[in-house]
């Protein structure tokens, strides 16, 4: 076997069904996991499921059912959509395993009689979806830095690890190991964001909820769900807390990769390696944050209707197609976006196209030409050196890509591969070629040359596409090659004979149909709109005493006229118990005199008398203002009798 390569993922979080944007990483990672395979490395990648934490009690809670057939059901469908999409992963860890919890307890009680970890109260905010506490200053605009959602205050009794102790040991960690935080932005940001302002002791327990591993030595007390989730990459080799981790745990440890989305950088660059420290295990070798994968019209949003399941899109384009989709068009650094248009559009130009008409084509050919037999008489030409230096040098291109993480420009490169096999055909024309009986052997060459090039690029798409690389190799009948094979062009047994009826790889979709088809499943929801607020300009604070000087009392206007000479006002006859008051209000341009007449408003009744227009006011009748400066009377909710106290 090969040298060691360790990836992981992030494990997923139980709260839902995940959409195409929470599978993308899984591909991710098997690809990378794949391609690694081909190199010759013994590869181990590990996926899972995170399942503990206040989030998911709350869920199983409105579900009726306990948060562990909650979680059982969620990790099963997230495990389905895994193996939906071919990844091939070697372990498939659940947080709730017997075997993880164990460790955990283990690993805490260590901390703590090492003094790493100690009790104490925590008082902030904190955000439930994130399961994170946050300092006032670190809120921005007073709502989670990471999801943006409203954080509530919170005080509980909470153990703490000693973030500071390891601080220095980190930052000169990551300053003289620039492998280990990519891309550069996002080691950028977590020392200048986090590390060089000085860390703050992290809360690692909690009391307010019970879905969590029991710290064993106080039962009240649940492990914080990072320390939980964090140590998966470890329990899930064999480490032991004791002394007695697994052969494969030293085999393994340390991780190559640990792949993860932007957003939980933080935990994974800061927290989880000064966890190592502290347990005096050594570093993940990198740290890769990828961007994220977003609906093109924003967000994914239930309520709009636009959320995106790996199932659902599998079913209009087969698993490859997503695979290609999900993988070639997230950039290295910034996010993605997926269209439905977006898709068929690459499905139709790149699969459809570029590669599985140049299929079909040369095995069409190699049939009516030559029975289907696939010869190389060696008839060269110059064009002939210059597609097979580029079909070698496509590995080296892939590979350099790879080892940088940048996936999407690894794919292009294959593609590349393919589209020079394309402008091939346009070069040495072979339906010109076949009417010219002396040119038979020049033929052959060419369409030997095509099916080599093909088997070339299959290889190499085989971490991406899988099973398009088996169908394609299928039907050329040719043998899986290895690595080294791609340095030499000219490995397809001359001679072999490709199939008879070549079938189609991917077939053209017209975009109108696509989304006809995701209207009918998928109907927009009418979203419910947030209610407009109004800010207004704060007037000076008043005393109690103030307040209780003001009499509010209901009042039926019994009759109402327009005050000549004037625009906006109105003169109302108000009765007010005994009484009949005449007041003047300026809202002509909301009410007509008709619509104010036996409408029971709120009146200020001891404001002082004045005129207005020449026509005595002798109180106020009160209205709220819109945004726009629409006038609306405040009536009671309820009707009461004239002159009733509002108070």
């Amino acid at each position: 076997m090969g040298e060691k390569y360790y990836i992981t993922t992030a494990i997923a979080y139980t709260s839902g069904k995940p959409h195409i944007g929470n599978t993308y990483e899984a591909v991710l990672a098997d690809a990378i996991a794949r391609y690694k395979r081909l190199q010759g490395y013994d590869v181990f990648f590990q996926t899972g499921t995170d399942e503990h934490g206040q989030k998911i009690e709350q869920k199983a809670q409105e579900a009726n059912v306990t948060p562990k057939e909650f979680v059982d059901k969620v990790s099963g469908e997230i495990k389905s959509i895994w193996d939906l999409m071919n990844t091939s992963y070697d372990k498939f860890i659940r947080t709730t395993d017997a075997d993880h919890e164990a460790q955990v307890q283990k690993i805490f009680k260590k901390l703590y009689d090492k003094g790493d970890i100690y009790k104490g109260y925590y008082e902030g905010m904190y955000c439930t979806p994130c399961e994170s506490f946050f300092t006032e200053s670190q809120l921005v605009d007073g709502k989670c830095p990471d999801c943006g959602r409203p954080c509530v205050p919170a005080k509980e009794e909470a153990y703490f690890f000693k973030m500071s102790k390891y601080a220095d040991r980190l930052i000169e960690y990551i300053n003289t190991h620039p492998e280990f935080i990519q891309p550069e932005s996002r080691k950028n940001e977590m020392m200048n964001n986090f590390l060089l302002p000085g860390l703050q002791d992290l809360c690692v327990s909690r009391t307010s909820f019970q879905w969590g591993i029991p710290v064993d030595f106080d039962p009240k007390h649940v492990v914080y769900v990072w320390l939980d989730a964090l140590t998966n990459y470890i329990t899930g080799i064999g480490y032991d807390c004791d002394g007695n981790s697994s052969e494969k745990f030293g085999k393994l440890w340390p991780a190559d990769l640990h792949l993860i989305g932007k957003d939980i950088i933080r935990f994974h660059t800061i927290y989880w390696p000064i966890f190592l420290m502290a347990l005096d295990l050594p570093l993940p070798k990198q740290v890769f944050g990828h961007p994220w994968l977003l609906q093109g019209d924003g967000k994914m949003s239930k309520s709009k209707g636009n959320v995106l399941y790996a199932d659902e899109l599998v079913d209009f384009f087969g698993v490859d197609a997503v695979r290609y989709f999900v993988l070639h068009e997230m950039p290295f650094e910034n996010d993605g976006v997926i269209t439905w248009e977006l898709m068929v559009e690459r499905l139709n130009s790149e699969l459809a196209n570029t590669l599985g008409n140049l299929v079909n084509r040369t095995i069409s050919m190699s049939n009516k030409y030559f029975g289907g037999v696939v010869e190389d008489k060696k008839a060269e030409e110059e064009v002939d050196q210059d597609l097979k230096a580029f079909a070698v040098a496509t590995k080296e291109r892939a590979g350099k890509k790879m080892e940088d993480l940048r996936v999407a420009d690894a794919m292009t490169e294959i593609f590349a591969l393919f589209k020079r096999c394309n402008k091939y055909i346009d070069e040495t024309m072979p339906w010109a070629l076949a009417k010219d009986e002396a040119k038979k052997d020049r033929l052959a060459t060419v369409l030997y040359n095509l099916v080599e090039g093909i088997c070339m690029g299959a290889t190499l798409l085989e971490a991406f596409m899988p099973d398009t690389t088996r169908r394609i190799l299928e039907q050329l009948q040719a043998p899986k090659r290895s690595y080294q094979d791609l340095d030499t062009f000219g490995l397809y047994p001359s001679g072999n004979k490709v199939t008879e009826k070549p079938e189609i790889l991917f077939a053209r979709l017209d975009v109108k149909e696509v989304l006809e088809k995701v209207e009918k499943l998928h109907p927009p929801v009418e979203e419910e709109k947030e209610e407009p607020v109004i800010d207004v300009e704060p007037k000076e604070e008043i005393t109690f005493d103030d307040f209780m000087k003001m009499q509010f009392q209901v009042g039926e206007i019994i009759s109402c006229e327009a005050v000549k000479k004037s625009k906006k006002l109105l003169c109302s006859q108000v009765k007010i118990g005994s009484q009949v008051k005449q007041i003047v209000s300026g809202i002509k341009s909301n009410y007509s005199p008709e619509d104010m007449v036996g409408k029971k408003v709120m009146v200020l009744v001891n404001l002082k008398p004045a005129k207005l227009a020449g026509v005595l006011s002798e109180g106020m009748i009160l209205c709220a203002e819109g945004e726009n400066g629409e006038l609306s009377l405040v009536v009671p909710e309820k009707d009461v009798p004239a002159g009733a106290e509002i108070c």
